[in-house]
């Protein structure tokens, strides 16, 4: 035997020569993957599409609309997704749909993740608001991951739809204004179901919208161009098309699909079980500054019939529910037509107890009398402020002296009282919020709150707050937040000033012997509400016994 191959060193493979670097050849395993992706079996419960208000950026309840904003809710307020029924009423029965309301449900993001599993939804519809713009990213993120397009409408999307897609990848489109038919348009172009519109559906394109083709080219391609009311990417570019125009005719719209939603889940305070919400109007002629609802319906107010909304409360006491807020950018908006829906529900003995929205420039005493009778229980006003000169620069238009009086014609019509303040509006100073504090202890209010200002981009108070450079410097949009925070900074009056008075104008409202009477009322007047309320209660009471800013003195 040769003694060298005994030898350990020519055993370590150590000991040989190392290869020279070759250029670089990684194994590529993409297409593999994206069409192991596409050709995987879609489950039995899979839809086409998933409309979806996400999981909330903290677990806890958030007030979020198609024409609100995100916030915070310390109320326990769990607001319905109406607006997401009605897309689904007009998609429905042309394409499979389903509405997860993770706000409602309480759910997180890995149980949503496993929902989206089960659904395995070729198209994926959010809201987006700019408190909760990154938290709802990541819904698009996980379903873009599954295999969907994401698509995106909201108050944050409609002004600045090319700088929501720009930084996130992950959103394939997004719908400018009124989403509604919109939706329905890009769907039937990607799917080419034209054939399965409806009369309906195609008389609801052709009246609101006389110029309407559909955006097909000589060759049968679609053209995504022709689609209006939409923004999308084309290769690296962001091609914003041409606006759609308003539904002129709401009544046009169908029913929304209310089963679809989680309705026991709703959830108001003072109001004992489940509740939803039927929209009345859409729009709002009042120039207010600050009002977002102006960014995706403008000024003009569009109705649906008394007759109609008695149809879908009927149909609503068929799905359990009694209790309704008639959900409008300004319910009271003409009089003819809640005159008329008060009197119908009277005669139809609908025995419904409701709620809405006013301002105190939009009643009468007669026309409050009538909505005590129909089962009108609580008003909500906008009241904002108790200096006149701070309403007049907001163009609210509606003063103290009209809010007094309105407030206590409704008080005497058996009807409760729920007054919105607003911190921090321009030309606030700390002596106009010791006015608005005053005030609020003067009127006969049953529930108040106090907001900070917040200027939500396209209003004209945005506008106003970057042309005076009032911006806190490094402001993200979820930092744009009425309720929990400000990105405000005027001369005198900084972004801890304003929070420290917003909680101090609640704890002088509040923690007087009225409003006290009030909130042990309502922990006395239903069981089933008591662990509710008592939440309410806790929560209010940590944020106001804590302070913002320096101490203030008397």
């Amino acid at each position: 035997m040769n003694k060298d191959e005994n030898d350990p060193l020519r055993e370590n493979l150590g000991t040989r020569r190392i290869p020279k670097v070759r250029l670089a050849d990684f194994p590529n395993a993409d297409d593999i993957v994206r069409q192991g992706l596409l050709d995987d079996p879609r489950p039995a419960g899979a839809v086409d599409i998933l409309l979806v208000n996400p999981p909330t950026p903290d677990g806890g309840y958030w007030i979020r609309t198609q024409h609100r904003v995100g916030r915070r809710t310390r109320e326990n307020m769990v607001w319905p997704q109406v607006s997401l029924a009605q897309m689904a009423a007009l998609l429905h029965p042309a394409y499979k749909v389903a509405i997860v309301d993770a706000n409602a449900e309480r759910m997180g993001w890995p149980e949503f993740a496993r929902l989206l599993e089960k659904y395995r939804p070729r198209y994926y519809l959010t809201q987006v608001t700019a408190p909760t713009l990154e938290n709802d990213m990541y819904g698009c993120f996980l379903a873009k991951a599954r295999g969907a397009q994401t698509i995106a409408f909201g108050t944050h999307v409609t002004p600045i739809p090319r700088e929501t897609l720009r930084p996130y990848p992950a959103l394939d489109y997004v719908l400018v204004g009124e989403p509604d038919l919109t939706i329905r348009d890009l769907l039937d172009h990607l799917e080419s179901r034209f054939d399965q519109r409806s009369p309906e559906i195609q008389r609801l394109f052709e009246k609101h919208d006389p110029t309407y083709r559909p955006a097909i080219g000589q060759d049968g391609a679609v053209d995504m161009h022709g689609i209006k009311g939409l923004v999308w990417r084309k290769g690296d570019e962001l091609v914003m098309n041409l606006t759609r125009p308003f539904l002129a005719d709401l009544d046009d719209l169908p029913i929304p699909l209310h089963d679809l939603l989680p309705l026991p889940k709703y959830r108001m305070p003072l109001i004992k079980g489940p509740f939803t919400f039927i929209v009345t109007s859409r729009g709002c002629p009042a120039g207010c500054t600050y009002c977002i609802k102006h960014v995706s319906y403008q000024y003009s107010a569009r109705l649906r019939s008394p007759r109609l909304l008695v149809e879908e409360m009927q149909q609503l006491k068929k799905l359990g529910i009694h209790n309704i807020h008639m959900y409008a950018d300004l319910f009271t908006v003409n009089r003819d037509q809640v005159m008329e829906l008060c009197r119908l529900m009277i005669a139809e003995k609908l025995n419904v107890r409701w709620t809405c929205n006013s301002r105190v420039d939009y009643v009468d005493e007669e026309m409050l009398n009538l909505m005590g009778q129909a089962g009108c229980w609580l008003i909500s006003w906008g009241i904002e402020s108790g200096n006149e000169q701070i309403l007049r620069h907001a163009r609210k238009g509606a003063y103290p002296d009209k809010a007094e009086r309105a407030l206590r014609w409704a008080r005497n019509a058996g009807i409760k009282n729920w007054g919105y303040f607003i911190i921090g509006l321009p030309q606030e100073t700390e002596e106009t919020i010791r006015q608005t504090i005053d005030f609020s202890k003067r009127l006969p209010l049953d529930i108040a709150l106090f907001h900070v200002a917040a200027p939500y981009p396209g209003t004209p108070f945005f506008f106003e707050v970057v042309k005076n450079n009032w911006f806190r410097p490094g402001t993200r949009w979820e930092q744009v937040d009425m309720d929990k925070g400000t990105v405000l900074d005027y001369p005198g009056l900084p972004a801890e000033r304003l929070l420290y008075w917003q909680k101090r104008a609640f704890r002088e409202w509040a923690f007087r012997p009225g409003p006290m009477i009030t909130y042990l009322k309502m922990l006395l007047s239903d069981r089933s509400t008591l662990k509710s309320a008592v939440s309410v209660g806790l929560q209010h009471l940590s944020w106001a016994s804590t302070d913002t800013g320096l101490p203030v003195s008397s």
